[in-house]
């Protein structure tokens, strides 16, 4: 023990070396007052005390599960969605299991994490799909170049950061982040240069780094030198009498890294065309890149410059393949897309209300995919067609805006249409309101400006019509899902409920789930009125799913409460049906969908159903 404390700094050394540091810094305006008069604690931040016990992580989820909430937001990549998924899965149940059944782990010599490397082109959403496992389950999660650690060299302090990232991710919760993901991008940039001659220890050394965080190590959280965590330490030591250092271990952390890889497929290419040589051989060579790619062993990557030790460390290999210019249309109709989600919000952020159609979602998606960046085109073809009508009609009264083909086509004629149609036929007056920068034209020859040969297009009904066609992509989207839906948010969705879904979903600002939650919301506040008007009329009603349907409408569309339903409920029905209650001891009544838009037909046939028989 002795030996031990030999090698912790001095706390007067420590005290003095902060005092130095804040002298210089600030030129002795601030001064370190010791804590040492202070009252010690028996306990530290960050230590376990007797009564605390090791946490277990709440995790539960099965690859099946996650693959279909992945479904929602990520198109195509089949196989990487179900490769990350069971890996994922598996690992953290592992450990859930292995944490509760202590003993079996005694009997386990070497366990190997499935870290996983990632390989695809840019913009396939390789980190758009770890950063949604890792909100979904629930886990730490930081991310980080690996040209970052290139910078420093071979020595590895950034290695070690990242690792103290993610202890600040779990706000300071170490049990937390040692159940943590770290994902790394552009892994491939640390590749020793196959053109280089010689040791490169700036890339080679990065990966010799990371090898043990990977596989399993203890990680010192105090950063060398850095004063904040001296003062800390300071203080831990006034407060508990003893020094104690606060470490971190990596083997439940889960390490995912990926990268584009662009000569990768070249070396695999011709080791397949190798092996294709020769009498008898069946192995025929792929064309495509992630065709290629899924041919790929060890013995590649090493070629492409990894150690063979760091390989070892990365088992689980899934490939994503690159996107099409149909996926590109895909994943803008998708309801859960950031692009047009995001474009929603924008505009949405001034009042105004925007739409897409089908046609202008296909010339977008054409215009990214000629780009040549995958996903990420879509943003900027979205962005240059949408940013005049971003810039102006804040400025006006327009709060409807319809994204068509011709607006895609020609956005700048199309902003001054609206503009000019807009001033028409809300003021009655013929003149231009204002210009844009674009176009310098005077009113006379104002409608040369542009090819759309009218300015008495009814802008309202465009919009509407938009609008309807849009709820009925995502009524059918959620009817063709009901099933996981429904498990996953635990409400029925039926035929009619999806187009409730819809609805709310394209009149906020929201993801799909959250509008079915919401749904889900009001369905539960309304059945909670049958045991409110219980408790309050000694009436028992039962509300008939088309009446809680009926119900969950007005809600969406009338922004009534449900304090008015059940005051609209006992205005519409409690004498008649107290009446039925006292002549006929019943008291279950069911309420359909017709009985709520006709109460008084209701009653009347009830009434002479249950009193007069």
């Amino acid at each position: 023990m002795n030996e031990k404390n030999e090698n912790l700094p001095d706390p007067q050394k420590i005290e003095k070396e902060i005092g130095e540091f804040l002298n210089k810094k600030f030129g002795g305006n601030v001064k370190i007052i010791s804590p040492s008069i202070l009252p010690k604690h028996s306990s530290v931040k960050g230590t376990d005390s007797p009564a605390e016990k090791k946490k277990f992580i709440d995790f539960d989820i099965k690859p099946v599960e996650l693959v279909s909430y992945l479904d929602q937001y990520i198109i195509r990549q089949h196989k990487a969605k179900s490769v990350l998924a069971t890996k994922i899965c598996t690992h953290f149940n592992r450990i859930k299991h292995l944490e509760a059944n202590s003993n079996i782990q005694a009997g386990i010599t070497g366990t190997i994490k499935s870290n996983i490397l990632m390989l695809g082109p840019t913009g396939v959403g390789k980190t758009y799909i770890i950063k949604l496992i890792a909100n979904k389950i629930g886990v730490p999660f930081v991310k980080a170049d690996a040209t970052k650690f290139s910078e420093t060299g071979y020595v590895g302090g950034d290695v070690d950061d990242i690792i103290r990232d993610l202890v600040k991710e779990a706000n300071d919760d170490i049990e937390l982040a040692q159940y943590g993901i770290v994902y790394i991008d552009e892994i491939d940039k640390i590749a020793a240069s196959q053109n280089f001659r010689g040791a490169d220890v700036s890339r080679t050394g990065v990966q010799r780094a990371l090898l043990k965080p990977m596989e399993e190590t203890d990680i010192d959280l105090k950063v060398p030198h850095d004063p904040i965590s001296m003062m800390q330490e300071l203080e831990n030591y006034h407060k508990t009498g003893k020094r104690s250092k606060r470490r971190i271990n990596t083997a439940n952390i889960l390490f995912i890294v990926s990268g584009a890889f662009g000569d990768l497929a070249q070396i695999v290419s011709k080791r397949i065309s190798k092996q294709s040589i020769g009498f008898g051989s069946t192995i025929s060579t792929p064309k495509d890149e992630s065709d290629i790619l899924k041919h790929l062993k060890a013995e590649d990557l090493v070629e492409f410059g990894f150690e063979s030790e760091f390989i070892g460390r990365l088992p689980v290999r899934c490939v994503l393949e690159k996107l099409s210019e149909n996926d590109l249309y895909d994943i803008l109709r998708m309801p859960n897309n950031p692009v047009i989600l995001g474009k929603r919000l924008d505009f949405n952020a001034y009042g105004i209300d925007i739409v897409f159609t089908d046609e202008s979602l296909k010339i977008l998606a054409a215009r990214a995919f000629h780009e040549n960046t995958g996903a990420r085109g879509l943003v900027s073809s979205v962005e240059d067609a949408l940013i005049y009508f971003e810039e102006h009609l804040p400025s006006s009264e327009i709060k409807k805006l319809t994204v068509t083909q011709k607006l895609v086509e020609n956005p700048e004629a199309y902003l001054e249409k609206i503009l000019y149609s807009h001033e028409r036929i809300h003021s009655g007056e013929y003149s231009v309101p204002y210009r844009t920068p674009y176009h310098k034209n005077n009113k006379k020859n104002y409608t040369k400006t542009n090819d759309l040969d009218s300015y008495d297009y009814d802008w309202d009904e465009i919009h509407r019509l938009a609008t309807e066609n849009e709820k009925q992509y995502i009524a059918e989207y959620v009817s063709k899902n009901w099933k996981n839906l429904s498990i996953r948010h635990g409400l029925t969705l039926s035929q009619y409920r999806c187009t409730l879904v819809a609805e709310y979903f394209c009149t906020h600002v929201t993801e799909l789930g959250n509008a079915i939650k919401q749904i889900k919301s009001y369905y539960e506040s309304i059945k909670k009125i049958e045991v409110d008007f219980y408790k309050s009329y000694d009436l028992n009603i039962v509300l008939e799913e088309d009446a809680v349907d009926f119900l969950i409408e007005e809600l969406i569309h009338n922004q009534i409460t449900t304090i008015e339903i059940t005051a609209k409920i006992y205005k519409d029905f409690y004498n008649g049906l107290n009446l039925v209650r006292d002549k006929s001891a019943k008291n279950r009544f069911f309420l359909s969908r017709k009985s709520l838009i006709e109460p008084e037909n209701f009653l009347n046939d009830l009434i002479k159903k249950e009193i007069s028989s």
